[in-house]
């Protein structure tokens, strides 16, 4: 069989070629002549051609920075880097997260929020020093009179202004059925005692609405009697035609069968070194007929305070001022008598301008500005009032959803002939009377009062007006 190889190949192969004949001078195979260096053709016949090492395989890692570096030798446009920005971001955060904690975000984090730390703490301090203090007022109350009283006035008036326009009363609706029950007898036994001679009494309060209720206007006793007499008569009747549904308490105080004193409280007024009970003390409760709030904080008051012959505040001349006198009397009016007042005078407590005077009310009482810096005049809220009649006797008026001009005609219905505002807000309006000596059977005079009946049997924090009777 004739081999398919080509004739080049078969002449090639190992059998075909002849080995190489040698000279007789020519040195064996494999040898060399002694002193020569082999020829490389030698070595490259004799040796068999070297195998190449396999170059070694790489396992290439990922290059995660690739995409940086290919924009950076770019050098794209601003949108671009911006895009590149955003496919790196993903890479950054891992790799920050695989480092842990102590990256450069949270060290930045921890510093920043030390540093705050550290500006707030007087304020946290402050606060919570308030906070645990001790106090008969809601956390609600010193919470918002704090911030009050930190900056952030503007900010509790914004949001009281919001929240009472927001809850303010609608005008017209149904009309009462009843009025709240005053006073601390049914009214089966309400029956004034007959009057002496030579003692006077209000008559009933002519009504604003028609028909009247039972009982709308008409006085009532409040208490045990001084020398056979009511030292407090109490009433509650409608006061205004377009809010059927409010209903306006007040109480007259007879300034002959009583006495009135002015405490301080806890924390007002701010600058007293010497507190005082703030609360009726123990050993003249056995005399109690009444207890009443007074006025605004001292520094929203506008006025000045003097109280047993300390002088808290100075008394500003023009505002409206309770004046006790040593002789029993009292009096509200409009101050002329400088910064202290004179020996007659025992209690004198200021708060604002007078809303009545003269049996007339205030021309100003649209004027915003003098009637308070949180409120004004205008918000419907809790407020209360004092004023005298044209005999001299006390008038208190409180009444919920009230502005300054309804309170003062409130008063003015009630016979006042000068009268001033007192305070303002539900959780500061009160007036509490006893129905037996020694502080016995506390009752509101209005059932919507937010403060108990006890509230000035233990200390308060502002201060507040006692009404003792007279020992004759």
């Amino acid at each position: 069989m004739r081999s398919s190889l080509p004739q080049t190949a078969r002449a090639r192969s190992p059998e075909a070629v002849e080995a190489p004949r040698l000279a007789p001078d020519d040195p064996a195979p494999g040898t060399s002549t002694p002193g020569a260096e082999p020829a490389a053709e030698e070595l490259a016949w004799v040796l068999p051609p070297p195998r190449e090492a396999p170059e070694p395989i790489r396992v290439l890692a990922p290059d995660r920075d690739l995409h940086r570096r290919r924009l950076s030798r770019r050098r794209p446009s601003k949108l671009r880097r911006g895009l590149g920005l955003l496919l790196v971001i993903p890479e950054i955060l891992r790799q920050r997260r695989a480092h842990g904690p102590r990256t450069y975000r949270y060290r930045v984090r921890r510093i920043v929020a030390l540093v705050v730390l550290l500006a707030l703490s007087p304020l946290i301090y402050s606060y919570i020093s308030t906070m645990l203090a001790p106090s008969n007022s809601s956390f609600f109350a010193r919470t918002v009179e704090w911030v009050r009283d930190h900056g952030g006035r503007w900010l509790v008036n914004d949001v009281e202004h919001a929240w009472y326009s927001l809850n303010a009363p609608s005008k017209g609706g149904p009309a009462l059925k009843v009025l709240p029950r005053v006073g601390q007898f049914p009214p089966a036994i309400t029956h004034l005692p007959p009057q002496s001679s030579g003692l006077y009494r209000p008559a009933s309060i002519p009504p604003v609405i028609t028909p009247t209720l039972r009982g709308e206007g008409v006085w009532r006793t409040a208490g045990p009697t001084v020398a056979g007499q009511p030292p407090v008569l109490l009433t509650t009747f409608r006061p205004e035609r377009d809010y059927p549904r409010l209903v306006a308490g007040v109480a007259w105080i007879n300034s002959l069968l009583t006495r009135v004193v002015l405490y301080p409280g806890r924390y007002n007024p701010p600058s007293g070194s010497v507190r005082g009970p703030m609360e009726v003390p123990p050993v003249l409760r056995s005399s109690l007929v009444a207890t009443f709030n007074s006025g605004f904080k001292q520094k929203d008051a506008n006025g000045g305070f003097y109280a047993s012959g300390r002088l808290y505040s100075p008394l500003r001349n023009g505002q409206a001022t309770l004046l006790v006198y040593r002789s029993g009397q009292v009096d509200v009016r409009a101050w002329t008598g400088g910064p202290r007042p004179p020996t007659t005078v025992l209690f004198a407590r200021q708060n604002l301008p007078p809303i009545v005077n003269y049996g007339l009310l205030n021309p100003n009482l649209s004027d915003g500005s003098k009637w308070g810096y949180t409120l004004g005049n205008a918000i419907r809220v809790w407020r209360s009032g004092v004023g005298v009649d044209r005999h001299g006797n006390l008038l208190f008026a409180a009444a919920d959803n009230q502005t300054v001009a309804s309170l003062a005609r409130v008063l003015q219905r009630a016979g006042a002939v000068r009268a001033m505002e007192l305070d303002i807000n539900h959780d500061w309006v009160s007036f509490i009377t006893y129905g037996g000596w020694g502080a016995h059977r506390p009752a509101n005079m209005l059932p919507n009062m937010s403060h108990g009946p006890t509230r000035y049997l233990s200390p308060d924090d502002r201060d507040f007006f006692a009404v003792y009777r007279r020992h004759f």
